[in-house]
C-alpha cells in the first residue's frame, strides 16, 4: 500500500515532528517506509527521517506492507498534510516559535569598536543583554581506549552497549517526568531519546563492536559518521542536528566509562554560562532561573541549545568557534545576543554601557510586571478579563506568572492529539479539574474538540478533502461522533464541580449545532445522575469564527451564554484568504474593514442580549486593537501569556484617560 502527498508540515520533517511521525510510525505492525525524490527511508527511524531533509510543500510517499498497512499509511498521510503537526502549541507556528522559522539571522561580522574594547564576534542566537559572573563549563573530551576485542567479548561488549543506551533513556525518561519542564523543552528532550535508541546509531556501533572496536570507540565513531551527514546536509537547521548526535554519543560514553558529566546545577544567579559545547539535554534540566547568558563555541541560531535560549528569555551567542577559549578564565562577561557579540572583563565604559542596557530590559519587564496583579476595568468600572490562551497543563504557569485572569482557550486537540489512542473519559475529566483547580476562582473556558482532516488523531478517520479547513471538522465532526463527543463531555461535566468550567463550540456555523449540543449535554447528564457520578452544569458558549455565525448573531446570542471570537479562523474567511498561504498574506489582516465590521456586528448583538463578549485570537493582544474591541463591548480577551501583561497596561491606560 502506497500512496503520495504534499508535504504540509510546517518547516517539514524537522526533530520533533519527525519524532511525532516515527512514533506514529511504531504503532503500526507494517513496514513503513518514506520516499522523497526516489529515496526510501525507514519511517520508524528519527535519523534516517531527518537526513531524508523533507521539507514543507515537497512531494513525498508513504509505502506500507503488512496487515495494518492502509491504516498505516491513511494516518501517515494525514500527518504530513497537518501544517501543525509535531508542534506543542499554537504559538509554535506562525508566531516566530517553531525550531526553525525561530531562528534569527546569522551575524555578521562586525569590525573592532572605535574605542578598542575587544568584542568576541559570534551567532546571535537569543536577543537580550546580560553582564554577570563568568561560569566556564569545559568537560573533558572523550577519547575511547582504542583496544581491540578478542572474538569472546564481542557479545558482551554489545550488551554493555546496549545497558548503557537503556541507562542513557531511563535518564531522559525522568527527566521527561519532571513538571517543570516546558512544553518545548519536552520536545526537544524527547527527540535526543529517539537518537539515543534510533537503528541507525545502534546498528553502526553493533556493527563497529562486531569487527572488534571497544563500546566507546565504537559510539565515538558512530556518532561522528552520522554527524558528518547531518553537517552535509543542505539545510542549516538539519546541519544542527549533528551537535545533538555528539551530545547523544556522549552520554552514552559517560555511562559507558562510569563517569558523570560535570553539573549546573551549582551555577550562581545571573552567571553567564561559557562552554565549547553544550548538550540540549543537560541545558534542559539546567536551573535554567539562574542562567544570566550562554555563550558556547558550538552551535547556531538554529541548534537546541538557541531554541532553548529563546523559549526561557536567556541571551545567547554561539559559534564563537576556538575564541571562547578566550573566555576561560575571565572573571566577568558581558553578552549581547541582539548583535551576537560577547567581552571578557568589560572595562569601566563597557560595564557601564551593559549596566544601563540590563536596567533599561529590567525596568520594561518590571513596568509589565507590576500589572501582574492588575484587575483591569473600563472607565465606567466593567472588568476586562484577560485571560490565557494554551493547550496544555504544561503552560499553566506561564500563564499564572504572567497574571492571567484565567483561560480563555484551552485546546483540547493537542490532549487526542499526544496519544496513540483516544483519551478516555477519567484522562480528560482529569485534565479538565486540574485545569479548574489552578485557575479557581478565574473562569476556565475550554473549547471542544477541534479536530479536521488537517489534524490527524489516532481513532478517528477522516475523509479526503479538497479543503479540509471548509470540512469535516470542529462541531461538525463531534456531532457526527458522538461516541467520541459525549466521552468529552461527560468529562467536562465532571470537571464542571470546580464551579468555573466553561464550555465553547468551535466551527458553528448554525443554530442546529447549538441544540443538538444541548441534547446531547442533557443526555449525559441524565448518564452520570443514573450512575451516582458526580458532576454539575456548565455554561455553553460558541466561538464566532465563520461568517455565518457573524451573521446568525443576534439568533445565537439567545441560546449561549457567551460568544469567543475566534479572529485567527474569522479573518480568513471572511477574507477567503487561507492564512497559511504566503501568497495573500496581506489579505490575512484583521484590520481589514471587513473583518473589524464582522467582530463589531458580533459585540453588538452580544451585548443586546446581555451575553458576554471575549476574544480568543491573536488579535486579542495587540496594544493597537484592544481599545477598538473595549469600545466596541468586548469584556474578556484571551491571548498567549506572554502578551498579558502589556494588555493589562493598554486597559489601564485607556481607563486612566477618562
Amino acid at each position: 500500500m502506497e500512496r503520495s502527498t504534499i508535504v504540509r508540515v510546517h518547516e517539514g520533517l524537522h526533530a520533533r515532528p519527525a519524532t511525532r511521525f516515527v512514533k506514529l510510525a511504531k504503532g503500526f505492525e507494517s513496514d513503513v517506509e518514506l520516499v522523497k525524490d526516489g529515496k526510501a527511508v525507514s519511517a520508524k527511524s528519527s535519523v534516517k527521517l531527518m537526513l531524508l531533509a523533507v521539507k514543507e510543500n515537497q512531494e513525498v510517499t508513504v509505502r506500507a506492507n503488512g496487515a495494518d498497512a492502509i491504516e498505516a499509511v491513511e494516518a501517515l498521510i494525514g500527518y504530513l498534510e497537518n501544517p501543525r503537526a509535531g508542534l506543542d502549541d499554537e504559538s509554535e507556528a506562525g508566531e516566530g516559535g517553531s525550531e526553525a522559522a525561530a531562528a534569527p539571522e546569522v551575524s555578521p561580522p562586525v569590525a573592532a569598536p572605535a574605542d578598542g574594547t575587544r568584542k568576541l564576534q559570534g551567532v546571535a542566537a537569543s536577543e537580550g543583554v546580560a553582564i554577570g559572573p563568568a561560569f566556564a563549563h569545559f568537560p573533558a573530551a572523550i577519547e575511547g581506549p582504542g583496544r581491540r576485542l578478542q572474538a569472546d567479548q564481542i557479545d558482551g561488549e554489545v550488551e554493555r552497549f546496549r545497558a548503557a543506551v537503556a541507562q542513557v533513556q531511563a535518564r531522559m525518561d525522568r527527566t521527561l517526568a519532571e513538571d517543570n519542564l516546558s512544553a518545548g523543552d519536552r520536545g526537544i528532550v524527547a527527540a535526543l531519546r529517539d537518537i539515543a535508541a534510533d537503528d541507525s546509531l545502534t546498528g553502526e556501533v553493533e556493527r563497529l563492536i562486531s569487527e572488534g572496536d571497544d563500546a566507546v570507540s565504537a559510539v565515538i565513531g558512530a556518532a561522528s559518521t552520522i554527524a558528518a551527514d547531518f553537517s552535509a546536509v543542505d539545510d542549516h537547521y538539519l546541519n544542527a542536528r549533528a551537535d545533538d548526535v555528539h551530545a547523544v554519543g556522549r552520554q552514552i560514553c559517560l555511562v559507558l566509562l562510569g563517569q558523570d558529566e560535570l553539573s549546573l546545577e551549582t551555577i550562581p544567579q545571573g552567571a553567564i554560562l561559557i562552554a565549547d559545547d553544550i548538550g540540549a539535554w543537560d541545558l534542559a534540566r539546567a536551573p535554567l532561573k539562574r542562567i544570566g547568558g550562554v555563550v558556547c563555541g558550538h552551535g547556531g541560531a538554529t541548534s537546541h541549545i538557541a531554541i532553548i535560549a529563546r523559549s526561557h528569555g536567556i541571551p545567547a551567542v554561539l559559534g564563537l568557534g576556538g575564541k571562547v577559549n578566550d573566555l576561560r578564565s575571565a572573571k566577568e562577561v558581558a553578552i549581547d545576543g541582539n548583535a551576537g557579540h560577547v567581552i571578557a572583563d568589560p572595562d569601566g565604559t563597557a560595564r557601564a554601557d551593559f549596566t544601563r542596557r540590563v536596567e533599561a530590559a529590567a525596568q520594561e519587564r518590571a513596568g509589565l510586571k507590576v500589572f501582574k496583579g492588575v484587575t483591569p476595568t473600563r472607565a465606567d468600572g466593567t472588568v476586562i478579563e484577560v485571560a490565557a490562551n494554551i493547550g496544555s497543563l504544561e503552560e499553566i504557569e506561564a500563564a499564572q506568572e504572567a497574571g492571567a485572569m484565567g483561560v480563555g482557550l484551552f485546546r483540547t486537540e493537542l490532549l487526542f492529539m499526544r496519544h496513540m489512542h483516544l483519551p478516555s473519559e477519567d484522562m480528560q475529566a482529569e485534565t479538565y479539574s486540574a485545569l479548574a483547580k489552578a485557575f479557581a476562582p478565574h473562569p476556565v473556558i475550554v473549547r471542544t474538540l477541534d479536530i479536521g482532516g488537517d489534524k490527524p488523531i489516532a481513532g478517528i478517520e477522516f475523509p479526503d478533502e479538497e479543503n479540509p479547513f471548509l470540512g469535516w471538522r470542529g462541531i461538525r465532526m463531534c456531532l457526527d461522533r458522538p461516541d467520541i463527543f459525549k466521552r468529552q463531555l461527560r468529562a467536562l461535566l465532571r470537571a464542571a464541580v470546580h464551579g468555573n468550567i466553561k464550555v465553547m463550540l468551535p466551527m458553528v456555523s448554525e443554530i442546529a449545532e447549538v441544540t443538538r449540543t444541548r441534547a446531547l449535554v442533557d443526555e449525559c447528564e441524565a448518564e452520570l445522575r443514573a450512575e451516582g457520578v458526580e458532576h454539575a452544569s456548565f455554561d455553553l458558549g460558541v466561538m464566532i469564527e465563520t461568517p455565518a455565525a457573524v451573521l446568525i448573531s443576534p439568533a445565537l446570542a439567545k441560546e449561549v451564554a457567551f460568544f469567543s471570537i475566534g479572529t485567527n479562523d474569522l479573518t480568513q474567511y471572511i477574507m477567503a484568504a487561507d492564512r497559511l498561504n504566503p501568497t495573500v498574506a496581506k489579505l490575512n489582516d484583521v484590520t481589514n474593514p471587513a473583518v473589524m465590521a464582522a467582530i463589531e456586528l458580533t459585540a453588538k448583538a452580544g451585548v443586546a442580549a446581555g451575553i458576554m463578549v471575549g476574544m480568543c485570537g491573536e488579535a486579542a493582544g495587540r496594544p493597537d486593537l484592544i481599545p477598538a474591541f473595549i469600545k466596541m463591548g468586548l469584556t474578556e480577551l484571551s491571548m498567549s501569556p506572554a502578551s498579558i501583561q502589556r494588555a493589562k497596561k493598554t486597559i489601564a491606560a485607556m481607563a486612566a484617560e477618562r
